[in-house]
């Protein structure tokens, strides 16, 4: 749950509040890498994320259903391509699984025990 103004709400524990779609490892890099270039082509996610075409594709198809991403098919000369780019709600997304994280990050870092104890 947020707060009114969309933050996330401080009494609610910052896990509660993350993103199954999002947070996956896959899904979040694919968001990350997609954000920092604004569109980016399927051979160069699969190569920075070590991962088989087939199963960026399903990765892909999760964020597409989800509306965060749009894919563009294409060619580049007589080569077939595919673009990847955000979508609004896919910026937002990363924006509200990043400061979840933050949350969380600040949350252990002033709550966690001395092992002098």
């Amino acid at each position: 749950m947020t707060a009114e103004d969309g933050a996330p709400d401080p009494h609610e524990h910052p896990v509660n509040g993350l993103d199954d779609v999002v947070h996956q490892r896959v899904r979040l890099g694919i968001l990350a890498i997609t954000h920092e270039a604004r569109r980016v082509e399927f051979g160069y996610l699969r190569t920075q994320l070590q991962l088989t075409a087939g199963n960026l594709s399903q990765h892909l198809g999760v964020l597409e259903t989800a509306g965060l991403i749009e894919i563009e098919k294409g060619y580049a000369g007589k080569r077939g391509r595919t673009w990847i780019t955000l979508t609004a709600a896919g910026d937002t997304a990363l924006a509200d699984e990043i400061a979840r994280l933050k949350l969380l990050i600040a949350r252990v870092e002033t709550t966690g025990t001395s092992k002098d104890q």
